[in-house]
């Protein structure tokens, strides 16, 4: 399966957001993605089966429970797909930081002159 197949179904999505906070039950996990998605247990860990297979998540065993953890290495893959891309928004960022920057600068002279603009 290709990453953005995996990247594309929500649900999984949302797994691999609870898993960037930190390590997490398959309990906590599935407790999580239910709640949201309204989705069966079975149904949550397929989707957790999918990622450890895909090379998304790893998962270890202490005692009865597993314990997720997002791997890196497909992530690094998407970064590096995306990276041709990032030209496109870039300048527009850098163009607002810009904008911000200036509208700071100038709300500063204006409160040290104490100008109201109202």
């Amino acid at each position: 399966m290709h990453a953005f197949d995996i990247l594309g179904d929500p649900v999984r999505r949302r797994i691999l957001e609870l898993l960037a906070d930190g390590e997490a039950t398959s309990g906590a996990i599935s407790d999580a993605v239910r709640a949201e998605f309204g989705i069966s247990q079975p149904a949550v860990s397929q989707h957790l089966k999918v990622l450890r297979e895909a090379g998304f998540a790893t998962v270890r065993a202490v005692g009865t429970r597993r314990i997720y953890a997002v791997d890196a290495g497909p992530m690094r893959d998407v970064d590096a797909w995306l990276d041709r891309f990032r030209g496109f928004w870039t300048p527009r960022l850098d163009a607002l930081g810009t904008e911000l920057a200036r509208g700071k600068r100038e709300r500063r002279l204006r409160d040290s002159r104490g100008e109201d603009i109202s």
